[in-house]
């Protein structure tokens, strides 16, 4: 089970593959070989990362 690296939620939901959205913060998630990238949504509907806001261990799956 995934759980989101900024707010320890699980209630992710899918919305591609291997991306989710986070429900407890609303940042979206996406997995790549057992690491997470963390971004958020901005107004326009692009992505800006907040992988700089995380160590990689933390974003590490498993």
């Amino acid at each position: 089970m995934i759980t989101c690296p900024n707010c320890q939620s699980k209630e992710l939901g899918k919305i591609g593959t291997n991306q989710y959205y986070c429900w407890g913060c609303f940042i979206e998630l996406s997995i790549e070989k057992n690491v997470i990238s963390v971004h958020q949504v901005e107004e326009d509907g692009s992505l800006s990362s907040l992988n700089d806001l995380f160590e990689e261990e933390k974003r590490r799956m498993g």
